[in-house]
């Protein structure tokens, strides 16, 4: 990410720490769900869990020699953990674990994006409530038309946000659902507490153009609130400049 353009709270998100942090996530998850069905020692999974960390250094130094990041990542808990690691990873593939950290870093920036929907839809509606009874000229194909009120206006802004934020929050939701499927590296799907697959990102891909949109209306229509006005200023200026020719 660009980090002049990014918020420091999406960014954190989207770090290296963050994204083996989800791992990690992950991969406790799945030793808790092996040890509530007896496959797992409780006490190996206490263990593992009591000492297991995020290095990030460490992590990229082991994958100068494995070339594989999961692999690196393993291997980083393993000397953390010591003899309680062959454990670690049990059952899970690399997408397993890669996948499903995704789903949750997206998890978390669409909480993050609908916060910030929830925001700016009160502060659109306290500046509509405000303007309820605040006259505004109307428009249609850039011309003024029927007055109305500038808080009438703004409600329409209010009701793009929120279908922005439903669509976003419904989003949010299936690739959460979703995350409870895992595709293996051989293609087979299976249900199993923690695991996802790549649909999450296409849902989300399709979700993310509808908070564009509504920003795009907002835009759009505060330039046209201007549009005509400047279209009057210029016929003044083009029949002024009549005149004078014509004296």
């Amino acid at each position: 990410m660009i980090a002049r353009y990014t918020r420091p709270e999406m960014g954190a998100i989207w770090t290296d720490e963050r994204r083996l942090g989800a791992w990690l996530e992950v991969e406790l998850a799945a030793l808790d769900a092996h040890a509530a069905i007896g496959v797992v020692p409780a006490d190996d999974v206490a263990a593992i869990r009591a000492k297991a960390a995020v290095d990030v250094a460490r992590a990229r130094e082991i994958e100068e020699r494995t070339h594989h990041d999961v692999i690196a990542f393993t291997e980083t808990v393993a000397e953390q953990v010591g003899e309680p690691a062959r454990w670690f990873h049990y059952g899970l593939t690399s997408s397993d674990v890669v996948d499903t950290g995704l789903a949750l870093q997206l998890r978390d920036s669409g909480a993050l994006l609908l916060q910030g929907l929830e925001a700016a839809r009160a502060a659109v509606l306290a500046r509509a409530l405000e303007h309820r009874a605040t006259p505004c000229m109307g428009r249609t194909h850039g011309v003024h038309a029927e007055p109305t009120t500038f808080g009438l206006k703004l409600l329409g802004w209010v009701f793009e946000l929120e279908r922005a934020h439903a669509r976003l929050a419904e989003a949010t939701r299936v690739l959460v659902q979703r995350a409870t499927t895992v595709t293996t590296a051989s293609g087979q799907t299976r249900p199993r507490p923690g695991g996802s697959h790549h649909p999450q990102c296409v849902t989300m891909n399709l979700a993310l153009p509808c908070v564009h949109d509504a920003a795009g209306v907002l835009h759009g229509q505060t330039t046209e609130l201007s549009r005509a006005r400047f279209g009057v200023l210029f016929a003044l200026f083009l029949r002024d400049g009549d005149e004078a020719g014509g004296d």
